[in-house]
């Protein structure tokens, strides 16, 4: 079968020897030489698979990818990386990659694991419920005991990241980093726009839901 993947790389000349390798196997490749541009492409287009650099100028690859997840996007993410800890990969499947490949790797070993990601989809979750919250990736809507919420862009990309996160605590820097990526917002920003969001997801309801952990960060989880 024919496979359509997106190449998000930095490094040109290892970009374009993989190209020539996976297209010569039947996988057509477009390119993206930074964050910013892939996650432009991800958007546009429809993939099979995704091969995706982690270290990326402009925006990073696991910004890249859990900018699409909130976005609803299923397409198989394969990181490929040269960092190869175990924290590292964590990292990278707690922001909803599918795979992880560490550099250097055999271009066999490469098809293989796209071959297989082509025959999926993406397996991460896209309805988070924490109590009586529903939050809905794919439907792109928060629903609080049988009322929807309307929220602004904003407003959505943070609860969304704390249901996905939830019950754990997400630090301020943590959070600024997955939902503004390298163009950091001032410095009050987040705090606005929490305030604004817990008018929606917690004022109207007897029980809230959007914790502060001083000094440490949000979560989102029932009070203990």
């Amino acid at each position: 079968m024919n496979i359509y993947a997106l190449l998000v790389d930095d490094d040109l000349d290892l970009a374009a020897s993989l190209m020539e390798y996976l297209e010569l196997e039947g996988v057509t490749c477009d390119h993206a030489a930074n964050g910013v541009h892939g996650l432009q492409l991800a958007r546009e287009n429809k993939y099979d698979v995704i091969l995706l650099d982690v270290m990326l100028p402009k925006l990073n690859g696991l910004s890249v990818c859990s900018r699409l997840r909130r976005d609803g996007f299923d397409v198989p993410v394969l990181m490929i990386t040269a960092r190869d800890t175990l924290t590292d990969k964590i990292e990278g499947f707690e922001v909803g990659s599918d795979d992880y490949l560490v550099k250097p790797f055999a271009l066999k070993e490469l098809l293989l694991r796209v071959r297989a990601l082509a025959k999926r989809r993406s397996t991460q979750p896209r309805r988070f419920v924490v109590e009586d919250l529903e939050v809905d990736t794919e439907q792109h809507e928060a629903i609080r005991a049988g009322v929807r919420l309307a929220l602004s862009p904003k407003e959505w990309e943070l609860l969304e990241y704390m249901a996905k996160m939830s019950p754990n605590v997400v630090s301020r820097d943590e959070m600024q980093r997955a939902i503004w990526g390298e163009d950091l917002p001032e410095s009050n920003s987040l705090k606005v726009h929490m305030h604004k969001l817990r008018q929606k997801v917690d004022k109207p309801f007897p029980v809230p839901l959007i914790q502060t952990v001083p000094g440490v960060g949000f979560a989102l989880r029932k009070q203990s």
